[in-house]
């Protein structure tokens, strides 16, 4: 299968379990490894024939920027659900929400979900 990557989308959300985080909200970032059957696309040239990247974009920016969720593998279950339900094409998808900056002491660099999903 073929793949198509989008690696860190970058958006401004109010997801979280905790007060603050709904409150301030903070940055996340998405990764997104779309599989799709592309040899069509690579044979015409022609955008018709694959996933317009600046769509998925956006349906992905509509949630992540949308009503906060208290867990990312809510937003990611819904952006694989929406992603498989709007392009023909995807066969599989995989969706990785970053939270840089969760409530949590310690010494990490983030947390993240990683979900795969397909018909």
């Amino acid at each position: 299968m073929d793949k198509i990557f989008i690696n860190k989308l970058q958006f401004y959300g109010y997801h979280g379990v905790y007060p603050e985080e709904t409150k301030l909200g903070q940055r996340f970032y998405v990764d997104v490894i779309i599989e799709a059957d592309l040899k069509s696309a690579s044979q015409s040239d022609d955008i018709n024939d694959t996933i317009d990247y600046s769509l998925v974009y956006g349906r992905i920016r509509h949630i992540m920027e949308g009503e906060p969720r208290k867990l990312l593998e809510k937003l990611a279950e819904e952006i694989a659900t929406d992603l498989l339900q709007n392009f023909s094409l995807v066969e599989r998808i995989t969706i990785k929400i970053v939270k840089p900056n969760p409530p949590i002491h310690g010494h990490y660099d983030s947390v993240a979900v990683e979900i795969t999903r397909g018909r």
